[in-house]
């Protein structure tokens, strides 16, 4: 009888190397040796909103990223909302900010503050190779 191979997990999130630097960046000044925190929450016009805090406390159901030399902590009821997600830092004329690339993003108000996200029902064969 073989032994079952274990199913590579995906990655939950991803992040660009503008907003890795830009992180790295603020945990050295805020919080040196924390992490990143990101979730969503219930709220605004449309919805939902993401959120993201620094930390330097990890709970054992966070789902744990790390990309380009941060370290990313998922709320675990965000994780089927965020799956496939890239985080990118835009630096605009007039403002500056991090944006999420969401592929379960299914809309936004118009201010921008919140989203529309369907959470992920089924892991395509496109996910799980994602390295």
């Amino acid at each position: 009888m073989t032994t079952p191979t274990a199913r590579p997990r995906p990655k939950v999130m991803t992040l660009t190397d503008a907003a890795a630097e830009r992180v790295r960046g603020i945990l050295a000044k805020q919080l040196p040796g924390g992490s990143l925190r990101v979730g969503v929450k219930n709220g605004g016009c449309a919805g939902m909103a993401y959120t993201m805090d620094y930390t330097e406390e990890q709970t054992k159901l966070d789902e744990v990223v790390e990309d380009k030399g941060v370290k990313v902590l998922i709320d675990p009821k965000a994780v089927l909302f965020l799956l496939g997600t890239e985080m990118d830092y835009s630096i605009e004329k007039f403002s500056s900010g991090f944006v999420f690339n969401n592929p379960n993003q299914t809309g936004a108000c118009g201010c921008g503050e919140s989203v529309i996200l369907t959470p992920v029902e089924q892991l395509s064969p496109d996910m799980l190779n994602q390295d």
